[in-house]
């Protein structure tokens, strides 16, 4: 497969074509969230609770694996757009190694950690007690997470998109046809209850992985995983961790979040965070469906800077982010106009719905706006930005909303988080523009200069 069609087809096409498979499938990855979410809740609503308590630690070991993922997909991208083959090699090959290891550790140190960082939440018992039922199962698939995720992105960055939907979406499926069977027990499975959704997950991201190993061992790609490629290049390893930690910590941070705000809210009732853990169910089908967009932008904009096409990755940025712009929208209107709908799904408590219906509203009015920040951050880490990248991240998840959270709930009570979100919005889509333009700026001075010193050259030659 020839990647040059990076650099030559048209902007619009190229994105679409790009990012749509991966908008499919991240939206399929978001119903089945919300689908395992549904399932858990018939339960009892002290499972839900659970389940919103353990998300952060899965987020986390996502954001781990995810993270690392991207910074093997930037180095395939630049690479094989700087037609350095082997070097491409060497990143797929030591990039999986490590991915595979970072799960064994998340593996044993989650599962070890989990009873300590459930105690800072919850003093409920029972609430615990499930909580650490469906964690200790679920943490022990993290080695294929990581293993799944870096297949994902050496597909991606070689513009193999429709082999991750396809993927993608048959393990979600799985998960979704498990799920009730599990949990409730029908035919010859026994009825599991909150194990049974934790490991529908994991057999539904095993299924994901046999697949992409399956279309790796059968269908012709520019990428090759080998022990030959195993001897470390410190330059790659380098380039690996930089982007790979730097957007890990991008994804980690809301787990970071999520627990200080589990924290603020848990003094006013544990409704509130139950309602937090059900908008987070609810946003990841916005926000995920616009890193769809991302994903299928990152491996462009790095190809096309390694190739030295600085024109278009600033066309390809500003595509991204009116598509961004338009799915934001779409999820503010639906939380203005079915809010208490969205909510139900997860509770049949008038009160948490009531809670529920308030909190979208003021949380969505900044769905727009975040689309820049959103855009921004992933734009810079496809051009190998790691660090600009994490800098938004640190200022939309630490510098802003932690202060804006504890400063506004002296005023507004539990409404103050809501109220948070949306004004951290505003603020960090003005940093983010700022920050992305002023590395736009200094990429173009760096070219320009490098032309000029050049100049005087190609005419002595002449």
């Amino acid at each position: 497969m020839e990647q040059t069609f990076m650099k030559e087809k048209k902007i619009l096409p190229l994105v679409l074509s790009m990012s749509l498979p991966m908008v499919i499938s991240m939206a399929v990855n978001s119903l089945y969230n919300i689908i395992d979410s549904y399932f858990v809740a018939k339960v009892s609503e002290d499972a839900m609770t659970a389940l919103a308590l353990v998300y952060p630690m899965q987020n986390l070991i996502n954001a781990i694996a995810i993270g690392f993922g991207i910074g093997i997909n930037a180095c395939i991208s630049f690479y094989l757009g700087a037609e350095d083959q082997v070097r491409a090699n060497r990143a797929a090959t030591q990039g999986t190694f490590f991915s595979f290891l970072h799960g064994v550790i998340l593996t044993v140190l989650c599962i070890a950690g989990m009873p300590l960082f459930l105690k800072n939440f919850s003093s409920d018992t029972e609430i615990t007690a499930l909580a650490l039922l469906y964690a200790n199962r679920a943490f022990l698939f993290s080695p294929i997470i990581a293993l799944t995720l870096s297949f994902e992105k050496i597909f991606q960055s070689t513009g193999n998109m429709k082999i991750s939907m396809f993927s993608m979406m048959c393990g979600c499926i799985v998960n979704i046809i498990l799920d009730p069977l599990m949990i409730f027990g029908y035919g010859f499975f026994p009825a599991m209850g909150i194990s049974g959704a934790a490991y529908a997950t994991g057999i539904g991201q095993s299924v994901t992985l046999l697949l992409y190993l399956l279309f790796y061992a059968c269908h012709h790609t520019p990428i090759k995983i080998s022990r030959t490629y195993m001897k470390f290049d410190t330059s790659i390893l380098k380039k690996l961790y930089s982007v790979g930690i730097s957007a890990t910590l991008n994804l980690a941070l809301p787990s970071l979040l999520i627990s200080v705000l589990n924290g603020l809210l848990a003094d006013f009732s544990e409704k509130y965070v139950l309602v937090l853990g059900v908008y987070y169910k609810l946003q990841t089908f916005i926000y995920l469906t616009a890193n769809g967009i991302i994903q299928g932008i990152r491996p462009l904009m790095g190809y096309n800077l390694g190739a030295g096409e600085h024109g278009r990755v600033k066309k390809i940025y500003r595509t991204a982010l009116i598509m961004n712009m338009g799915i934001m929208l779409l999820g503010m209107t639906l939380s203005w106009c079915i809010p208490d709908r969205l909510i139900g799904l997860f509770s049949d408590s008038t009160e948490t719905i009531s809670i529920g219906i308030t909190a979208l509203r003021i949380i969505s009015l900044g769905f727009v706006i975040s689309a820049v920040s959103v855009t921004c951050s992933g734009a810079l880490e496809g051009l190998g930005k790691g660090c600009q990248s994490l800098l938004i991240s640190l200022l939309r998840y630490i510098f802003l909303m932690i202060p804006a959270a504890c400063i506004l709930t002296r005023f507004s009570g539990a409404n103050g988080v809501w109220y948070a979100f949306c004004t951290t919005e505003f603020v960090c889509a003005g940093f983010s523009a700022f920050i992305y333009t002023k590395e736009i700026r200094k990429t173009r001075i760096s070219i320009q200069g490098k032309e000029v010193a050049s100049t005087p050259a190609t005419q002595s030659v002449s």
